[in-house]
């Protein structure tokens, strides 16, 4: 699939701005799966100073300033980019505790890091025992990874009143309900509870339109995924 991809970030300041130095994590990704054009910026105003550089997650990090007063800022990126379907899981994968065992033996730092807290996700017994009502003795990782996904469909409630980005992965366990980035870190944190390595993905989703109706332009929010380390498959 082709598409172009366009995001907008908007800011409108209380006061004249006078000094701006901003980062932004605006720019796509090449995987495996997605290959990017060359993106076009639009930053109004014009910043003095702009590069690109990649962080130790492997996303691209956009860097720029402004030097004149300024009380609104506008960042657009567009990129064109392709899209390919991933590759089937395997019909046979290892044994979660294997995996587990495996991760905690490597010396790759991608996958040491993914097994680690992050400001958002604290591994704890909590999260451990949510994790093992799927991954159960001798479940196959990719089985058990696809079980925790439907428990956390099945049993958690999507309310966006409820949680903000500061809502503990506690409450959100405790009452069942949440947004997308709230489930994506409560199964990181299930996975990471128990030794294997996970991390965060945001994105968007192609949604189709009612019957009859226009395909709306921006829409839609992002969204976010995880993603969990499989042996032999990525």
């Amino acid at each position: 699939m082709n598409y172009t991809l366009r995001h907008t970030t908007r800011y409108h300041y209380s006061a004249p701005v006078t000094l701006c130095h901003s980062e932004a994590r605006m720019l796509p990704r090449k995987t495996p799966h997605q290959q990017c054009g060359a993106s076009e910026l639009q930053i109004s105003p014009a910043p003095q100073v702009q590069m690109e550089r990649r962080d130790v997650f492997g996303n691209r990090v956009l860097y720029f300033a402004m030097e004149e007063v300024h009380k609104t800022l506008d960042v657009t990126v567009i990129t064109p980019l392709s899209t390919q379907p991933l590759s089937a899981l395997p019909h046979a994968s290892a044994a979660w505790e294997n995996v587990a065992q495996q991760l905690s033996q490597t010396n790759s730092f991608d996958l040491q890091l993914y097994r680690l807290d992050s400001p958002f996700i604290r591994r704890n017994d909590e999260l451990a025992t949510f994790a093992h009502s799927c991954f159960t003795p001798g479940r196959p990782i990719a089985e058990a990874a696809l079980a925790l996904n439907a428990l956390i469909h099945q049993t958690f409630e999507y309310d966006p009143s409820f949680t903000t980005l500061a809502t503990p992965l506690s409450d959100v366990l405790a009452n069942r309900r949440g947004v997308c980035q709230d489930f994506a870190h409560l199964a990181i944190g299930a996975l990471r509870s128990v030794g294997l390595a996970a991390r965060y993905v945001s994105g968007y989703l192609e949604t189709q339109p009612p019957p009859g109706q226009p395909r709306l332009i921006g829409a839609d929010a992002s969204h976010a995924w995880l993603a969990t380390w499989i042996p032999e498959w990525g």
